[in-house]
């Protein structure tokens, strides 16, 4: 194998590698304390390769419209099991990866149609997004990374309080049950600005992309292909 194509594939790799430590994390809180306490460390490892295969990417010069979509791909199976384990254990509302899953297949639909119509990206200089304020809304450093961080803070404080059902005994003496209760509302807040700020960053890209979603025949065409 060449340079170049270890290259090429690196970006992908580390796409890859999160997705699989997103279920070792999934296993790693569902076991004893200290596995709870691995699990919310390496989920912050998690996200922050999130911004790393697309830094890598660019870096090496390979970025590529399959690299982006690979990314994209990557970023909705970390969220989606993150969401569904997360309200599967009831920590979080039945309507959060209910909400998410809804508003990733509407964006995701739409991109693959602009894609498959028109050679449109998500990002870049061929993204479907028409208006700059939609770009900065969805694309832009400032953006991402709130939503980022609002991610890993979500996610981190929900793991948290798994750690503290798990070994109360122990930290009891370190965190009052009243503390306790203080640490489910934050993190119930968390949660959903976290919500609304998919809702945010998603919605702006339906309205720029409404001409993909509106057109009378290309939609028709299409699913007839299929």
């Amino acid at each position: 194998m060449t340079q170049s194509q270890v290259q090429h594939m690196a970006a992908n790799i580390i796409t890859l590698a999160r997705i699989v430590l997103a279920f070792v994390v999934i296993v790693l809180l569902q076991m004893g304390f200290y596995y709870r306490v691995a699990g919310v460390l390496l989920t912050i490892l998690v996200i922050y390769l999130d911004s790393l295969d697309g830094y890598v990417a660019r870096r090496l010069g390979v970025a590529s419209d399959f690299g982006a979509l690979f990314d994209i791909t990557g970023d909705r199976i970390v969220e989606h099991v993150f969401w569904i384990f997360f309200s599967s254990v009831g920590l979080v509302s039945v309507w959060v990866p209910i909400i998410f899953i809804s508003r990733s297949f509407l964006v995701d639909t739409l991109r693959s149609v602009a894609y498959a119509k028109e050679g449109r990206t998500p990002f870049g200089e061929k993204t479907l997004m028409r208006s700059a304020f939609t770009r900065f809304l969805t694309a832009s450093p400032f953006s991402r990374t709130i939503y980022a961080v609002g991610k890993v803070v979500a996610f981190v404080l929900l793991g948290t309080l798994l750690v503290f059902q798990e070994g109360f005994a122990m930290l009891q003496h370190w965190v009052p049950p009243q503390r306790l209760g203080d640490l489910y509302l934050i993190t119930e807040l968390v949660v959903w600005v976290v919500v609304a700020m998919n809702l945010i960053r998603g919605i702006p890209v339906l309205i720029d992309g409404r001409f993909y979603l509106f057109e009378r025949q290309f939609p028709r065409e299409l699913k007839d292909e299929g």
